[in-house]
């Protein structure tokens, strides 16, 4: 890697999306760590090795509590790049609104990324419209107290997340994903994010040009709807792009560090 990256450290904090866990950015945490940056990842709620279950959680802010815990425990004088993949998008723009002062950039990675025009579950409610039902394939549903619970099915996986990865992180996530929510009921009664707060942190977008569960197009849709002028593209990457193009993806995050961080 260019040794120019180097010169300063980072730190990077890495939040996984649906049914995954910190496991999955297992590729990238050693890559940025080589270059000299400090890496942490974590376990949201419910996922991976936190041992939680997600009928035990009625809020999406109870699901991301150890992000939000995270943060306050960042020296004063340090920010972060927060990273958020897919749901957890939705994730980092809740500590952004919250910690503003902690972060230097925040990175949607294919993720979804609200604007603050309106409640937090617009992007979802946008990206169900135009996803038939049938295009979730073999993903179970389930009602889980006052919210829907989901968990990727084998077939889902292999043809829409992970059809550019290998078969090796292929069974890994078969092994290891769990059930989710996308928490759009929760999302749908929450108030907007600020101005002051979310709307004050430097956002950047990672394009994934092969993603067959967030489509390029809209992940286009979602750059302009949130008004995000940084945006990376990572050519031949699926939904997973830290598990099939680990090595861009760390210098798009390299890159965007420089600028922000």
């Amino acid at each position: 890697m260019d040794t120019e990256n180097c010169i300063v450290r980072k730190l990077y904090v890495l939040v996984h999306g649906c049914c995954h866990g910190a496991w999955c950015w297992y590729k990238v945490k050693p890559r940025l760590e080589s270059a000299g940056h400090q890496v942490t990842v974590l376990d949201l709620a419910a996922a991976g090795i936190n041992m939680n279950k997600i009928e035990d959680f009625d809020t999406f802010s109870q699901y991301s509590e150890p992000l939000l815990q995270l943060l306050p425990t960042i020296p004063p004088n340090e920010r972060v790049v927060l990273v958020g993949h897919s749901l957890g998008g939705l994730s980092i723009a809740l500590a952004m609104d919250k910690f503003p002062q902690k972060i230097a950039v925040g990175v949607f990675l294919a993720a979804f990324v609200p604007d603050i025009e309106r409640k937090p579950s617009y992007v979802i409610e946008k990206f169900n419209e135009r996803t038939p039902a049938a295009e979730w394939l073999d993903t179970e549903f389930s009602k889980c107290g006052n919210r829907t619970s989901l968990l990727f099915g084998p077939n889902l996986l292999s043809t829409k997340l992970y059809q550019l990865s290998s078969a090796e992180d292929l069974e890994l996530a078969k092994a290891l994903i769990r059930p989710g929510s996308l928490f759009l009921e929760d999302l749908s009664r929450q108030k907007n994010f600020s101005k002051e707060g979310y709307g004050s942190v430097p956002r950047a977008f990672v394009v994934c040009t092969e993603d067959l569960i967030i489509p390029l197009e809209y992940q286009l849709w979602m750059v302009k709807n949130a008004g995000i002028n940084d945006v990376l593209e990572i050519k031949g990457a699926d939904h997973m792009a830290m598990l099939s193009k680990p090595q861009e993806l760390c210098e798009s995050l390299l890159q965007i560090a420089i600028k922000y961080a």
